[in-house]
């Protein structure tokens, strides 16, 4: 599921300010579809899943770059 969601987002433009990113828009993505399939209704829940599953999520995309 993990890598065809990326493939799904590669293609979207991050139209951000780039000095004002903290986290790629990929990863938000992912996280956020993630949550929400695992029950979030809220954008707190889904920072809560995110900090709650960051091991998880390390394991599933070895790349995945943790701050």
């Amino acid at each position: 599921m993990y890598t065809r969601l990326v493939e799904h987002f590669s293609v979207l433009e991050d139209s951000r300010c780039a000095g004002k990113v903290l986290h790629r828009l990929i990863d938000i993505l992912v996280i956020a579809v993630c949550a929400v399939v695992a029950g979030a209704e809220s954008w707190e829940d889904i920072a809560v899943y995110g900090k709650e599953k960051k091991d998880w999520l390390a394991g599933v995309a070895k790349w995945y770059p943790f701050t």
